[in-house]
């Protein structure tokens, strides 16, 4: 809370509506949102930021939350849980967080998918990825995730401008973009659409989703990567 308090004082959101202590009366009952956009989004980042650090950042966004939104009602909490997850990818972004050599690592991981995956016409494990790179199987999941935290990213943009304010004739514009976005998503097989839902509505993560579909962890990363490439490649033509 200590954090709200400072932000509150150095004017870092738009001007608060309340005192810093009446901030924190009002977020309490929200508290537990940053836990658990930590806790969802904690695999595809690894061990890049801690908990804490992460935990720090999503209590920031939810103090943008409440000044972006007013007093909480019974649709702030669906409202708080997009900033807090939005911000804690702003900021991993604004970081840059993936250094170089990771950077260069994910390339390579990438180029070792597609051929292994030509050769076995199969999307590859992560043993045979590990293998193939030479790597243990820690880092194969770790670019994994660091891959498919950029296309996470570009598609939370993408949502965000589905869901501002367009205004005007542009409203036109933006209900004809949701109802391509609702096309695309039913031209998504069972599975897909599944792994999106247990993902963005039930707020699963990426362990407790290849549970509910008798997967690998990285398969499951795999196939949410995969989903997450053909919608922003299909939106991104639409805007």
């Amino acid at each position: 809370m200590q954090e709200m308090q400072w932000a509150a004082e150095t004017g870092s959101f738009p001007g608060p509506r309340w005192s810093p202590a009446e901030e924190q009366t009002l977020l309490l009952p929200y508290l537990h949102l940053v836990r658990r956009v930590v806790g969802h989004l904690r695999s595809q980042v690894g061990t890049v930021l801690g908990r804490d650090d992460l935990e720090q950042i999503g209590l920031l966004g939810l103090l943008e939350a409440l000044r972006r939104y007013g007093p909480p009602d019974e649709q702030f909490e669906y409202f708080a849980f997009k900033r807090i997850r939005g911000a804690i990818l702003d900021e991993l972004r604004r970081q840059d967080w993936r250094p170089r050599q990771l950077r260069q690592q994910a390339n390579v991981f990438n180029q070792h998918s597609r051929a292994l995956l030509n050769q076995l016409g199969r999307p590859p494990s992560e043993a045979e990825l590990a293998a193939s790179m030479a790597v243990p199987l820690a880092t194969v999941r770790e670019l994994g995730y660091a891959s498919q935290a950029e296309a996470m990213h570009s598609f939370d943009e993408l949502l965000e401008k589905l869901g501002g304010d367009w205004g005007g004739e542009c409203e036109a514009q933006r209900m004809e973009l949701q109802l391509t976005l609702q096309q695309l998503l039913a031209s998504l097989d069972k599975r897909q659409q599944l792994l999106l839902s247990l993902y963005y509505q039930h707020e699963l993560n990426m362990k407790e989703i290849a549970l509910v579909l008798n997967l690998t962890e990285s398969r499951v990363c795999q196939l949410h990567k995969q989903c997450l490439a053909h919608l922003n490649s299909r939106l991104a033509e639409c805007l």
